[in-house]
C-alpha cells in the first residue's frame, strides 16, 4: 500500500517513490500547490476507495503534513471501510 501510495505522490513532485520518506512535507518538500493536494486527494480516494469526507474532516486533514501522516490516515481509512 506504501509503495502504491509513493507512486502516486511520484506523480506531482520531482521526487521518486524510492527516494520519500515520511517525514517529507507535501508542501515545502514536494512542492504541491492547493490544487495539486486536492487532485491528489481526489486520486486516492479512487485507488483505495476510501472517502475523506473534507466538510467533516477538516480539521483532521489540516493536521496531516508529512507523507507518513497520510499514508497512516488513509490505512486508519481502509480500516474503516
Amino acid at each position: 500500500m506504501e509503495e502504491k501510495f509513493k507512486k502516486i505522490v511520484e506523480q506531482y513532485c520531482s521526487v521518486k517513490a524510492e527516494e520519500m520518506d515520511d517525514n517529507m512535507r507535501f508542501r515545502e518538500d514536494l512542492g504541491f500547490s492547493s490544487l495539486d493536494l486536492m487532485t491528489f486527494l481526489g486520486e486516492l480516494e479512487d485507488e483505495f476507495d476510501i472517502e475523506f469526507n473534507i466538510e467533516e474532516n477538516t480539521e483532521k486533514l489540516e493536521t496531516i503534513t508529512t507523507v507518513g501522516d497520510a499514508i497512516a490516515y488513509v490505512k486508519e481509512l481502509m480500516e474503516e471501510a
